[in-house]
């Protein structure tokens, strides 16, 4: 069985089948499955106006011309700002398609294309539409993108000042892509949070981002965990952080930093004093110690810091200096458990039945 990479069909031998079925070149043999689906898509949304009618339109010629079945939820999106595709199985041609029509839709606001199996063709195709679209928001993970379609979506996002947010998680990117994500560092774009996580970022990666990261004047928010940031290439990352001032939000929990990393983290915490919130779980043995011991250090300027440790590394030397770290960083918060998210459940009112009416006498 072949991977969604692996599905595209040529333009010409379409045509061939076509031909040999009796129909006209370059018509699509679902096209009538197309205008029906249309059809009912417009009648189950109720009253439509002219202006999305037209949006729909392009979808479906865009679907056509590609040969794939159009999504319901993409024909439906007409002037709303969030796309979601999310595990829709769009594929390369699927990309294409979407493009041609995120091209000439400039509603879409907040697109979501997590592992929808783009691999390197179908991120190309798109890159050039996020390139010129009025986005803020994408969520590219679990693609699959590969040296090509990652060198497309940061060249298209140094050119797009209006993308705020992007995510290219678990997407095991290969070593030469650390470059290309280095010049996005490096870029003037609008990029607030970036999510690198799950990407297979090793040693030599860390020699590339880190002086990146050191001149990045952007970003606020920086996802690097679950990556392989160790040895030479963390303690070069770290050193980075220690020249940026513009970064509130890191996590490079999950690294395997070591103790040299560790270190140099909380040296970089004795200069940089705008950092308010590090993840550093699942880190060496002394990194509770060591990162508090650069906040002891910290000009008194630093509001407040969250700092989030394993539990397993806590002992008696941790406490002990986070005691008296409070003296100069009153506002420092310690975490050590995982990130929970509270959901506030409305429950019903007990149902109570009435009591019998009493028995007449």
């Amino acid at each position: 069985m072949r991977g969604p990479c692996e599905r595209s069909v040529g333009r010409e031998e379409r045509e061939e089948e076509a031909a040999a079925a009796g129909q006209p070149a370059g018509v699509p043999e679902a096209e009538g499955d197309f205008d029906a689906g249309l059809d009912s898509d417009l009648q189950t949304g109720g009253t439509v106006g002219l202006e999305s009618w037209s949006k729909d339109t392009i979808s479906l010629r865009s679907t056509g011309a590609h040969t794939i079945v159009p999504a319901s939820c993409f024909l439906c999106q007409g002037s709303a700002p969030e796309l979601n595709l999310r595990h829709c199985g769009l594929g390369p041609q699927g990309a294409q398609a979407l493009a041609s029509t995120l091209t000439s839709n400039p509603c879409v606001k907040w697109l979501d294309l997590r592992d929808i199996g783009l691999c390197e063709a179908g991120t190309e195709a798109l890159a050039g539409a996020l390139s010129r679209s009025s986005s803020i928001y994408v969520d590219l993970s679990e693609n699959q993108l590969g040296a090509v379609g990652a060198q497309a979506v940061c060249a298209a996002l140094t050119v797009t000042p209006a993308m705020q947010r992007v995510q290219l998680a678990g997407n095991g990117l290969e070593e030469q892509v650390a470059q290309y994500l280095a010049e996005l560092l490096l870029a003037p774009t609008g990029l607030k949070p970036l999510d690198l996580s799950y990407i297979s970022l090793g040693v030599s990666e860390g020699w590339t981002l880190g002086p990146a990261l050191a001149e990045n004047t952007g970003l606020t928010e920086l996802d690097m965990s679950w990556n392989h940031l160790r040895g030479p290439g963390a303690m070069a990352f770290a050193r980075g952080l220690e020249a940026n001032i513009f970064l509130r939000v890191l996590d490079i929990s999950y690294n395997g930093l070591g103790d040299p990393g560790d270190f140099v983290v909380g040296e970089a915490l004795k200069t940089n004093n705008v950092l308010e919130e590090l993840d550093m779980r699942r880190g060496a043995l002394h990194t509770p110690c060591v990162i508090v011991s650069g906040l002891i250090a910290t000009p008194g300027t630093r509001g407040s810091m969250i700092l989030l440790l394993s539990q397993v590394l806590r002992n008696r030397e941790f406490d002990d200096l986070a005691s008296s770290v409070k003296v100069t960083l009153p506002g420092l918060c310690r975490k050590t458990a995982a990130r929970r998210v509270e959901h506030r459940t409305e429950l019903l009112p007990a149902f109570s039945p009435s009591p019998p009416a009493s028995a007449p006498k």
